[in-house]
């Protein structure tokens, strides 16, 4: 077995958590690396392994119970002592991680039983994996992977190259031996220290509440997550894209504690109105500093993958928008700026998806059939794509063996995506048949057992397309803190959620209204004449310019490719493939899952820093 310190050798913050057994005093060390700290079990054995910031922890105890809060969370030492005497056993959690404010990993001990928990969201994740005689959890998969000499499985890999990655295999690890959790459930490590079983704490609300009950429930969800992030003080970064996400958030962080500063970047496409809308919000907040960037000096999309050594636990397609995320961190810090917020994931819960209309069609035809009539116009759906949409009563376990055998098939129109259970997963003509076999394989074996996120197609797009968001934003949160600046993103905290998903869909999703829930939830906080947007900007000019930019960056990517000596891809045609950047598919993000396998596979491969040069 190997040292975490061989893997994170740049400072990263991570976590271990171990059983209260005594095979636990051979395994901890293994996970020490410089700065890491151990708090201890009542029992004296190591509890917690770690690299975290003295304000992203807040411990307590009482008797033989020990609590942690690992995160962001405004929950006081005192509160949580409190919180640890009531304790009779890790059940009681179930309560108190449902009240807490914030986006945290939540850890107990309590009389030798150890319960770890991440978020609903999927943001915060839990891993765990046997290490010699004891069962070990961790917030990132790689630490496990490499203390435990795991070997990575090409099978998830060829996973990961589709598009897009359908649950439940998005929360599968890329090592063999190495498990998940998935999101809404916590483990729980017995004290004999070989048994691990999971629980689920958390499940999606009843959308039953009305948009005029709901939409104070988000305001007051929404202002507690920016006043976690505000209520310290000292100068906090936002983002003011003039979406109504990123000026919802930036206008309640604006009311807290701290000093604001919002940023934005004009787009490239003269037809982008965003910076427009960015100067009308921030002409109502004279207290603000507004920071507008200049274009020209915006990375593109693509930008810089050839030097991306972030070490992550496993592949993202935020690896496309890393070098933009990065570029302005270092200018905002200068400011004094301790945290950013963006408003990433508004789109994902204050809006829903039309596949809700599915059930709506068949509990209230009349009312399902004029929005439909309004999506079609809205969308340019055809009609015979629709009908054969709404009528596929297909399970959720069906539907998804029946994909693993069109893996290779042309993309789904978007009318099927938009009202089914989700967009097919697909590989395209540079994945090689092992690829394919390997995908598929794993698509029908997942389809065994697959249950869907919702008991309908609507609340299950929801959930999914909330998880798929938050396994970019927690590598991108990975990504900014190691660069000096951490994002968050009050949007994706779990309270915000249940308030959005509480909402009748017929309410949130309208062709005739924009963000509907949003725009009620902030009015009388944010102006009227900013929350009358009705319009996004597509950055898909920024796209295609980076597509063009990098081309001999992507050659070079494909030349030397660790997929293809995997035997996944076909190297020539990614090369000729880049030699096209003007290509129609590409404008659709079909190679952005290759691109980031190509790219983890090689940060894997980069050396690390050794713990004497840390």
């Amino acid at each position: 077995m190997r040292q975490v310190g061989d893997t994170l050798g740049h400072g990263e913050e991570y976590f271990v958590v171990f059983p209260d057994h005594e095979a636990t005093l051979a395994v901890a060390p293994r996970f020490c690396a410089p700065g890491s700290r151990t708090l201890a079990h009542a029992s004296g054995r190591p509890w917690l392994t770690g690299r975290w910031r003295d304000d992203g922890i807040v411990v307590a105890s009482a008797g033989r119970t020990r609590l942690a809060v690992i995160g962001c969370c405004p929950v006081t030492e005192k509160e949580l002592t409190t919180e640890a005497a009531r304790l009779r056993d890790v059940a009681g959690l179930d309560g108190l991680a449902a009240r807490l404010p914030g986006s945290f990993h939540l850890v107990a001990s309590v009389d030798g039983h150890c319960r770890v928990q991440g978020t609903a969201s999927g943001l915060r994740l839990v891993h765990h994996t046997r290490i010699g005689d004891v069962v070990v959890a961790a917030d990132r998969a790689d630490l496990l992977a490499h203390a435990a000499d795991a070997e990575l499985d090409e099978r998830m890999l060829a996973v990961r190259l589709l598009f897009p990655v359908p649950h439940p295999l998005l929360h599968k690890p890329m090592w063999r031996g190495v498990h998940g959790i998935e999101p809404g459930g916590a483990l729980v490590l017995s004290p004999d220290g070989r048994t691990a079983r999971t629980v689920r704490w958390w499940r999606p609300p009843r959308p039953e509440r009305s948009l005029a009950e709901g939409a104070p429930l988000v305001r007051e969800a929404l202002t507690a997550a920016v006043d976690a992030r505000t209520a310290s003080g000292g100068v906090v970064a936002c983002d003011l894209s003039g979406g109504l996400d990123s000026t919802s958030v930036t206008f309640l962080a604006a009311r807290g504690p701290a000093k604001v500063v919002a940023s934005t970047w004009p787009g490239l496409d003269p037809a982008d109105d965003d910076l427009a809308w960015a100067a009308r919000a921030a002409a109502h907040l004279p207290e603000v500093e507004h920071v507008v960037w200049d274009v020209s000096a915006s990375p593109l999309v693509y930008a810089g993958l050839l030097g991306i050594d972030d070490p992550l636990d496993e592949p993202t397609i935020g690896m496309m928008d890393r070098a933009r995320l990065l570029s302005d961190l270092a200018p905002l810090a200068a400011k004094g700026s301790r945290v950013r917020l963006t408003g990433i994931g508004g789109d994902h819960v204050a809006w829903c998806s039309e596949a809700h209309y599915h059930a709506l069609l068949r509990r209230r035809p009349l009312f399902a059939l004029g929005g439909l009539r309004g999506f079609r116009a809205l969308f340019t759906w055809p009609l015979g794509g629709m009908a054969r949409a709404l009528a596929d009563s297909r399970p959720y376990h069906r539907w998804l063996a029946d994909a693993a055998a069109e893996v290779g098939a042309p993309k789904a129109a978007s009318v099927t995506t938009a009202l089914g259970w989700g967009a097919p997963p697909r590989l395209f003509d540079w994945a090689t048949r092992e690829a394919k076999e390997l995908a598929t394989a794993a698509l029908l074996d997942a389809a065994r057992t697959a249950e869907p996120l919702g008991a309908t197609r609507g609340e299950h797009a929801d959930l999914e397309q909330i998880l798929s968001c938050t396994r970019i934003i927690r590598q991108w949160e990975q990504m900014s803190a190691r660069a000096g600046l951490p994002i968050q993103s009050p949007f994706l905290d779990d309270r915000v959620i249940e308030a959005c998903l509480s909402i009748r869909p017929d309410e949130r999703v309208t062709p005739w209204a924009y963000k509907p829930v949003l725009t009620e939830a902030m009015r009388g906080v944010v102006p009227a004449e900013c929350l009358a947007r009705t319009s996004k900007a597509q950055a898909s000019m920024d796209a295609a310019a980076g597509l063009r930019a990098v081309r001999g960056d992507l050659r070079e990517l494909w030349t030397g490719s660790r997929l293809a000596e995997l035997g996944l891809v076909d190297r020539n045609r990614l090369c000729a493939l880049a030699s096209r950047p003007e290509t129609p598919e590409l404008r659709d993000a079909i190679l952005y899952p290759t691109i980031g396998c190509e790219v983890w596979l090689r940060t894997l491969s980069k050396p690390s820093l050794s713990l004497e040069e840390k």
